[in-house]
């Protein structure tokens, strides 16, 4: 007999893709065109596209299952306390998309109870698309593209490709500690936003670590990273959850992970 959970995850994640597919025909008309680009409150871009893509999964969410919940970038909390709650950044990583680099991404996370159940990151520029799952009692299993895939075995500093989005978003002790840090890696790369995390659950990247983020920034990325067979946490080590932090790492192995926290509580205290 089938798993009701497996059913429930697979489920909720072709509904997730349907968002994505939805985000993506938003968004591509939008792509290197000059754009109104105003600035939040936290002085962040925000576009046109941004505003779109966003009402249009969360009209897919309200009709489809009206009593979910949902936190997104643009348009704030709706019933954050409920069961089910869809984390939502149509754009993440906006600054890219304006100058018209492919490297940003809609971001589609789901929470049950307050834990990341799946997570779903798409590029509709170069159609790549991650799709992570990490139910309780259900395989963990990251695709990109529909195939597999899986972090890679790298367990030690020297040898590891980091990246991080701008060494901008790292302030006093979070600069020490990022630089400390990425001192130790073989090569270290800046720009790719969320698109950094998908090339770590597919292999190419080893670490990813950032500071100043808001729980729609990495929520959705959980399940990719820990599907494909790594570890993402905050700098403590901790669960990251809606009240977490700014700052994450991820990993593509337990004892790198373990040997990048042990740098990064060394240097920020």
């Amino acid at each position: 007999m089938p798993d009701p959970r497996e059913m429930i995850a697979d489920m909720y994640l072709q509904f997730a893709e349907e968002l994505a597919d939805a985000s993506g025909e938003a968004i591509r008309p939008w792509f290197r065109r000059r754009l109104h680009v105003q600035r939040k409150g936290d002085g962040s871009p925000v576009t046109q596209a941004d505003k779109s893509a966003e009402q249009a999964i969360r009209e897919r969410i309200a009709d489809r299952f009206p009593d979910h919940g949902v936190i997104g970038e643009e348009f704030g909390s709706e019933r954050a306390d409920a069961e089910w709650v869809w984390v939502i950044d149509p754009i993440d990583g906006t600054g890219a998309f304006v100058t018209g680099l492919p490297t940003f991404g809609t971001l589609i996370g789901l929470m049950h109870d307050g834990e990341p159940l799946l997570g779903v990151l798409d590029q509709p520029i170069l159609n790549d698309r991650w799709c992570g799952v990490n139910y309780p009692g259900v395989v963990r299993r990251t695709t990109h593209n529909s195939h597999l895939v899986h972090t890679s075995s790298t367990t030690d500093l020297e040898s590891s490709v980091g990246f991080a989005t701008t060494p901008d978003m790292f302030e006093g002790k979070a600069q020490q500690a990022w630089t400390s840090l990425s001192s130790t890696f073989e090569r270290v790369r800046y720009g790719a936003d969320c698109y950094a995390y998908g090339l770590l659950a597919s292999g190419f990247v080893d670490i990813v670590c950032e500071a100043s983020l808001k729980s729609w920034d990495y929520l959705a990325l959980i399940p990719i990273v820990m599907g494909a067979g790594g570890q993402m946490t905050d700098w403590e080590g901790q669960t990251l959850t809606l009240d977490s932090k700014d700052r994450v790492v991820a990993a593509a192995t337990l004892k790198l992970h373990r040997a990048a926290l042990e740098r990064l509580v060394d240097a920020d205290g």
